[in-house]
């Protein structure tokens, strides 16, 4: 209890309280992308976004629980056109890795092609493989190398 307690504090303010939390907001925007294409997130995708999150957080259960709450908190604005729609949040993604190019090295193609993987139609594979080429292209064109 005091854990769930403790992860809604830090997901309230975790502007202030997280170290690094450009760094998870952009990576929640990066996949927010990815598994917005096919507007919804089912069981396949939640579990694809726990795993990856593990991946990325290796030893801080709760910072993966908090990337994960970041972006169904993004998709629900996405789909909900609350404050935030999908080709605004392209923009954002866009803008981030322009400014920090550092960032541009957070997106894994690899890790994002897991999600054709999950139920969808053929056209939103279709949709989400052109979000995974355009985040492509940006990692490409904002690398550090």
């Amino acid at each position: 209890m005091l854990k769930v307690i403790r992860r809604k504090f830090k997901k309230f303010f975790r502007e202030f309280l997280l170290y690094h939390n450009s760094s998870l907001e952009y990576r929640a925007k990066i996949f927010t992308l990815v598994v917005a294409a096919n507007e919804r997130i089912g069981k396949s995708e939640d579990r694809l976004l726990m795993e990856l999150a593990c991946d990325i957080y290796k030893n801080d259960e709760e910072r993966c629980e908090i990337l994960v709450e970041t972006v169904k908190e993004y998709f629900e604005k996405v789909i909900t056109n609350n404050g935030l729609d999908f080709e605004h949040l392209v923009f954002q993604v866009e803008k981030d890795t322009r400014n920090v190019k550092r960032f541009s090295e957070k997106i894994d193609i690899n890790a994002l092609m897991q999600f054709q993987k999950c139920e969808m139609t053929e056209e939103e594979k279709l949709y989400q493989l052109r979000v995974i080429e355009f985040l492509t292209d940006l990692k490409e064109r904002y690398s550090l190398k």
